[in-house]
């Protein structure tokens, strides 16, 4: 087997007969066990009962037992979700190992649909940061480079997927935590719409949502699809596609007016090398028939940022019950402070402002453009331990490599709109670099589309890190 194939193209492949699920785990477990001591992508295995449930859906296989969509087929989790018999220590020194009692919604859509639970990746601690590196499992290096991070907060996640540790991996993203590290690591991220991918408590104000970072356009279809199942306990979900997304891969987009934004929102510089990647997606998809035109959209509001920054993100980290809140990393022991220090009138002043601008913000697609275009980072990936070093140093003050990789992806979480990572670039020394594409509201249909349409031009699903394949 190909350990880079599409999740897809291996469970057609077990089901029909010519792979065994035994032979696909013990394979991603040999390449774990070779190359993730060099890249840190794994916190916690449970390789016993991969293979145990291996040799159970290997036994349906040959029972002729009707098989879910991706039966057989190994996906990691990242550290910062649940399943029941698992520790989920939120990448924490501080927080118990105790096994969990619970499963997410998102991961029992997982194993509904066949798939086998593939241990846990690393992420930052409790999620609030760029890079994936804490202080209880160390630091995730990028494989195209191990000099630099993978991105975060889904860094584990995209490392393993990039190494070819394994098919894909599930992800999360409250502000651009599965397109950053696709970006960092070659890799497609697809951002689904908020309340597509249910959750029993909604994150960071309904901004973040449950994920998967993927290699192929068509796995992140297929994965979306059986993860966005509708919850129908929840307050709310999206609206029921027209048809599943897997359907979209190949579907013509049509002619699109793409919107192309080129300077970040918050105002920091932006690498040539990002500018690169989204300008040479603009030029492939011109050549597609679509319209691309710069624009200068609205955004929000610096006050109505820093209500998300300030009040959102704060009283979210006092929902992890610390054991020991001595050992969290200084920046999170500071927010939470902070939260401590703000009332709820401010709290829901703040909110107000959000959803008031946010409407704003959001009915600019469809009315100035259908697409936006942008780069993902407005930088390129960092060195390893200079992000958190310098959050350490100063938790509440203005960071410029943090804000330059958050700039053009922070607004669709506070939004609620669809986006994705595409893998469109390298630098000259080899780093891969994404462009995004931001959808109107619930319309990541469109993103599919646009997607495969590109995917065969830039050949990233058969470009693998030195070393790796």
């Amino acid at each position: 087997m190909n350990p880079f194939d599409s999740a897809v193209s291996l469970a057609r492949a077990v089901r029909s007969r010519q792979l065994s699920p035994v032979e696909l785990a013990e394979a991603y477990l040999r390449r774990v066990d070779r190359h993730d001591p060099q890249l840190n992508a794994f916190v916690w295995r449970n390789d016993e009962d991969v293979l145990r449930a291996a040799k159970e859906a290997e036994r349906a296989v040959m029972s002729g037992d009707e098989l879910p969509p991706f039966h057989g087929v190994p996906i990691p989790v990242k550290d910062l979700n649940s399943v029941a018999g698992q520790p989920n220590t939120f990448g924490s020194a501080g927080t118990s190992d105790a096994p969990s009692e619970e499963t997410d919604l998102s991961v029992e859509r997982l194993l509904d649909a066949g798939f086998l639970l593939m241990g846990r990746t690393n992420t930052p601690e409790m999620g609030p940061m760029s890079v994936t590196e804490n202080r209880r499992y160390g630091v995730t290096h990028n494989p195209w480079d191990p000099r630099f991070s993978p991105g975060g907060s889904s860094g584990g996640a995209a490392a393993a997927v990039a190494a070819g540790l394994a098919p894909l991996a599930q992800a999360s993203d409250g502000g651009g935590s599965i397109r950053m590290p696709s970006s960092a690591c070659g890799l497609v991220g697809l951002k689904p719409s908020r309340g597509r991918v249910p959750m029993r408590v909604p994150a960071w104000e309904h901004s973040a949502t449950d994920g998967a970072i993927t290699r192929h356009v068509e796995d992140a279809a297929a994965v979306l699809d059986v993860m966005s199942t509708p919850d129908l306990l929840g307050w709310y979900h999206a609206p029921v596609p027209h048809r599943p997304f897997a359907d979209e891969v190949g579907r013509d987009a049509g002619r699109l007016r793409i919107g192309l934004l080129l300077s970040a929102p918050t105002g920091v510089p932006v690498d040539e090398e990002c500018v690169a990647a989204a300008t040479s997606l603009a030029r492939t998809l011109e050549g597609l028939g679509h319209e691309v035109t710069p624009v200068t959209p609205r955004f929000f509001s610096q006050e109505a940022a820093q209500a998300y920054i300030e009040l959102v993100i704060p009283s979210a980290l006092h929902l992890v019950s610390y054991e020991r809140p001595e050992l969290a990393e200084p920046y999170l022991q500071e927010l939470r402070a902070l939260a401590l220090t703000r009332n709820i009138a401010e709290y829901a002043r703040g909110m107000a402002l959000l959803h008031r601008e946010s409407r704003e913000v959001v009915a600019q697609w469809g009315r100035d453009f259908d697409v936006l275009l942008t780069p993902t980072m407005a930088c390129t990936p960092p060195p390893v331990g200079t992000v958190v070093q310098e959050k350490n140093a100063d938790p509440t003050g203005f960071r410029l490599t943090e804000t330059q990789m958050i700039s053009f992806t922070f607004f669709a979480n506070l939004t609620g709109l669809p986006a994705i990572s595409l893998p469109v670039h390298r630098t000259a020394a080899g780093l891969p670099v994404g462009a995004q594409l931001v959808g109107g509201p619930f319309d990541e249909a469109t993103l599919i589309r646009l997607a495969a349409s590109v995917e065969p031009l830039y050949a990233w699903t058969t470009a693998v890190p030195d070393g790796l394949r």
